[in-house]
């Protein structure tokens, strides 16, 4: 059993930054793949980034490359993203996703369907 539990979010205006951070229980030391989603009202769940935290490059949809930054904490369940240069389009429920025992490089390529999600933290971004 992955239990994921998320963190951060909130508001803040055009321009403005957050960070989200979320953990994975059940399977300590054993390295995941982490990532974040976010869905909008009316559209579909996106990927937003994902990084495999026993190392290799993060994945970054298009639209936030450059601007959000996942990043592994301290631990090999547990990662963060550093959210910059917010627009008002990136106002979503976001959540984060974790899976232990995956594929690094297909984890890489952001080519994942996630068995086990967090609750979702809202970040709202008005312009």
């Amino acid at each position: 059993q992955v239990d994921v539990a998320e963190s951060g979010g909130g508001s803040v205006q055009a321009g403005g930054s957050l960070t989200l951070s979320c953990v994975a229980s059940g399977y300590r030391g054993q390295s995941h793949c982490m990532g974040w989603f976010r869905q909008a009202p009316g559209n579909e769940r996106e990927v937003v980034a994902v990084v495999h935290t026993g190392g290799g490059a993060p994945y970054y949809a298009d639209s936030v490359n450059g601007r959000f930054t996942i990043s592994q904490g301290a631990a090999s369940n547990a990662v963060t993203l550093r959210m910059s240069s917010l627009r008002p389009e990136d106002t979503a429920m976001y959540y984060c996703a974790a899976d232990p025992v995956f594929n690094p490089i297909r984890c890489g390529r952001g080519e994942w369907s996630p068995n086990h999600w967090g609750q979702g933290t809202q970040v709202t971004v008005s312009s």
